[in-house]
């Protein structure tokens, strides 16, 4: 699964799974763009990566302008993109739905949605250009089913899900791939502000109870979420499209 001398771009590349995926692309020789709000966590990111080139860039991926600007600084330094890693995410506040309110609904479905969404309309076009191309979408095993509380971030991703599938279908004929994951919980700092929305001041109690949601009885690790992205990404996964993947541990098999 080498991807030496290839491109690869990913939001929200500060956070947990962000890092993660960086590295694992960076050890089979990509060459990495990474975009995330803060520039000061990039660069602090980016210590810990070796990569064979690295640009960072700070962009707002709910921004038309910003995320116009990150694809095009991407080729512009390196004349293509072959991966795009669709990884930006927020959780937002939970409530029960009567409870929410419409400034929380815009920050989720601004990053989570409206994010994923220009960062389709932005590179899909490098990449149908070069017809070429694999898409990882980060969606959420919250796109598959409900959850009391949750439903910004849940209506979030399976809109996500959506727009994988439609994406998969509007390239496939340029020879681009367009693919989604959907982690159960992963031991990152969001899953932490999980905790402390469902519980809070009781946190360890709360990853108690989602780890024992899970099969496995643990949270997964970011490294094994970007495992999965770099597989998704590579030629080994050439006839894989439109599809979605489930790493919970063994969640998915409780739930029809």
């Amino acid at each position: 699964m080498s991807f030496s001398d290839k491109v690869v771009l990913i939001t929200g590349a500060a956070g947990g799974i962000g890092i993660a995926a960086a590295k694992a692309f960076a050890k089979e020789g990509a060459k990495l763009a990474l975009v995330d709000l803060s520039k000061e966590a990039l660069e602090k990111a980016a210590g810990s990566i070796e990569a064979k080139e690295i640009l960072l860039l700070s962009a707002d991926v709910s921004k038309e302008e910003e995320v116009k600007r990150y694809v095009e600084e991407t080729k512009n330094a390196y004349g293509k993109i072959d991966v795009f890693i669709n990884n930006a995410g927020i959780n937002g506040k939970f409530a029960n739905l009567d409870e929410q309110t419409v400034n929380n609904f815009q920050a989720v479905f601004g990053v989570n949605v409206l994010g994923a969404f220009l960062g389709l309309k932005y590179v899909l076009p490098v990449m149908k250009e070069q017809r070429s191309g694999a898409v990882v979408n980060t969606a959420s095993n919250g796109g598959l089913l409900g959850a009391p509380g949750m439903g910004l971030y849940v209506a979030s991703k399976h809109a996500v899900l959506g727009l994988n599938k439609t994406a998969a279908l509007e390239v496939a004929d340029y020879g681009v791939r367009v693919n989604a994951v959907c982690p159960s919980g992963v031991d990152t700092q969001m899953m932490k502000s999980i905790e402390t929305n469902a519980m809070p001041g009781q946190e360890n109690q709360a990853r108690t109870l989602f780890e024992n949601s899970v099969p496995m009885k643990r949270y997964a690790t970011p490294e094994e979420i970007a495992d999965l992205m770099v597989f998704l990404s590579s030629d080994k996964a050439s006839f894989i499209s439109g599809s979605y993947y489930r790493i919970d541990g063994g969640q998915g098999a409780t739930s029809v």
